[in-house]
């Protein structure tokens, strides 16, 4: 079963800057407009396939993250990566809508950011 993390345990890593990767698990239009700072972005459609390129070191901690938490992409996620051999892999279940709801920062991508 795969641990979870909350919103405040998150922003604590991330202002901390402590070393983990922090992956959204949506389509990349929905990451270009908006994601959790310094995420990278593996669409669910992608994570079998692409993970071993992306995420090279299968011992590092990966906490993934879709939409909400009626969202189920970040779930299957992180069951396909732990399948995959990650040792510690974290869901963040409240995902994008719960960090924007509380009022916390999101980036964009060069590209979106460019056309505003």
């Amino acid at each position: 079963m795969t641990a979870s993390i909350g919103r405040d345990e998150l922003q604590g890593k991330l202002d901390r800057g402590d070393h983990f990767r922090l992956v959204e698990v949506l389509a990349e239009d929905s990451f270009r407009r908006a994601h959790l700072p310094g995420a990278i972005n593996l669409p669910p459609n992608q994570v079998h396939d692409r993970a071993k390129e992306i995420l090279d070191d299968r011992n590092e901690e990966i906490v993934v993250y879709c939409g909400s938490s009626a969202c189920p992409a970040s779930a299957e996620a992180a069951r396909d990566l732990e399948r995959q051999g990650y040792t510690h892999v974290r869901r963040y279940a409240g995902g994008k809508s719960d960090w924007t709801d509380a009022g916390l920062p999101t980036e964009q991508s060069p590209a979106m950011a460019a056309s505003r």
